[in-house]
């Protein structure tokens, strides 16, 4: 596992300089600036639960692996489903807190708007990471419970970061 955290810890140092390079743009609109740890939190935490359960199917063996598989296409869309319902909740709450501390400069339309799509992608990116990495941990014959959870929640805050910032150069 040793090689496998300091891997982890090299990937979120490339995440605190991505998050570096966008401070002004943050500091400008502070709702983004509330944003960032809700949505890598969310994001590591939609991955984090897929895993849980998909490590536990796989402890019981009753998961196979297959895209026809209940157990893993019910945990996927559960875990979208989650996502497409909480994302737009945690927008309009940083848009909240933004506007009761120092005055929203982002309308809030706009802020769950960033959230909501930004939600949606790391969902689906999660889910890919969750199964992959599931999948691997199984085919190498580790136990998914010590190696799954924190290469998602790691993996989720990059990608957190990253698509965080992509939904912002697109949508304002």
């Amino acid at each position: 596992m040793l090689p496998l955290l300091l891997a982890l810890s090299l990937v979120e140092l490339g995440s605190g300089l991505v998050l570096g390079s966008f401070e002004d743009e943050l500091l400008r609109r502070p709702s983004l600036l509330v944003l960032v740890p809700v949505t890598i939190g969310t994001a590591g935490n939609l991955g984090s639960i897929l895993a849980a359960r998909l490590s536990t199917a796989v402890h019981l063996g009753t998961v196979t692996f297959s895209p026809e598989d209940d157990t893993l296409v019910g945990n996927a869309v559960a875990t979208a489903g989650l996502a497409v319902s909480v994302f737009p909740v945690v927008g309009l709450g940083a848009w909240a807190l933004t506007e009761l501390t120092v005055g929203a400069t982002l309308a809030p339309t706009r802020v769950v708007l960033v959230a909501a799509c930004s939600g949606a992608v790391l969902a689906v990116l999660a889910i890919a990471v969750t199964l992959l990495t599931t999948y691997a941990a199984y085919r190498l014959g580790l136990d998914p419970d010590d190696v799954v959870i924190p290469v998602v929640t790691n993996t989720c805050d990059v990608l957190g970061v990253l698509v965080l910032f992509g939904v912002v150069l697109v949508v304002l």
